[in-house]
């Protein structure tokens, strides 16, 4: 999924265990999903030992409706900037509807519904789709559906005997994720799905550290690794800092790409 490039990561990771838009007293005594919330960060991107600001990019939660089931829809938007389009054109747009029908069980608090991404980079243009419907109480048949950048649409089928997430509500279960008893280490592991294929993916916890974000304050943050499988080993895609606490807020993230290095700095937590 590396050649997805940054918007895809970037998305997934801004996405992961994020709460926002509440009271700070709310903040401090709730997890998990809320709707109205918010984010927005900056990006950098480096090029030849220059960092340069090339985008943003935005989460928004809201309560929503998905084939006449009420659900959660989390839409997440990266804009590169006119400077970086000299570079490289990123225009991407995720979306994803989800129930919250167990937030008491950590392992199983939410359901996938569905997942879109529309994505244009550099020159390319697709289209992944991920359809769930739930035939037993632990099992989930997915649809899979990609356009290709060559305007060819692929279609796939798959059931499996446990949970598959894609990319946002993957990182929306993990905001009910408590990571008081964690050493440095600890991982888990997770089937993700996309338009095109289901894989397996990481979190892995790499302890804590301060970070200070573009909105000027300093915030204490858990360091998390986002690692993906490529020909049979594990590889570091993304460095991600979310706060150490209830509200999990992702500071920042380092990103290694075949096209470079990029970082994303949180600039809005309203």
């Amino acid at each position: 999924m590396r050649k997805q490039l940054i918007s895809s990561i970037l998305l997934a990771i801004t996405a992961v265990i994020a709460a926002n838009a509440q009271t700070a007293e709310t903040q401090q005594t709730q997890k998990g999903v809320r709707s109205g919330e918010f984010v927005s960060y900056n990006l950098y991107y480096n090029w030849q030992f220059v960092w340069i600001k090339a985008g943003s990019a935005s989460m928004y939660t809201v309560k929503s409706n998905y084939r006449g089931q009420q659900a959660y829809r989390t839409s997440l938007i990266t804009r590169g900037s006119d400077r970086a389009d000299q570079y490289f054109v990123m225009r991407d747009t995720l979306l994803c509807y989800y129930t919250l029908d167990n937030t008491t069980d950590s392992n199983d608090p939410l359901r996938p519904l569905y997942y879109r991404k529309g994505a244009r980079e550099g020159k390319r243009y697709y289209v992944d789709e991920v359809f769930y419907s739930y035939p037993s109480v632990k099992g989930v048949h997915v649809d899979l559906h990609q356009q290709t950048s060559k305007g060819a649409h692929e279609y796939r089928k798959k059931d499996f005997d446990h949970r598959v997430y894609d990319m946002l509500c993957m990182f929306q279960r993990a905001r009910y994720f408590d990571p008081s008893g964690w050493q440095t280490g600890h991982t888990i592991s997770f089937d993700m799905a996309d338009g095109h294929k289901v894989e397996t993916a990481r979190i892995k916890f790499r302890g804590r550290n301060n970070v200070k974000a573009d909105n000027g304050k300093t915030y204490k943050c858990l360091k998390l690794s986002y690692l993906e499988n490529e020909n049979g080993k594990w590889q570091e895609i993304v460095t991600f800092f979310v706060t150490d606490d209830q509200r999990h807020l992702p500071v920042r993230l380092d990103m290694n790409l075949r096209v470079g290095t990029a970082k994303a700095f949180l600039i809005d937590d309203k």
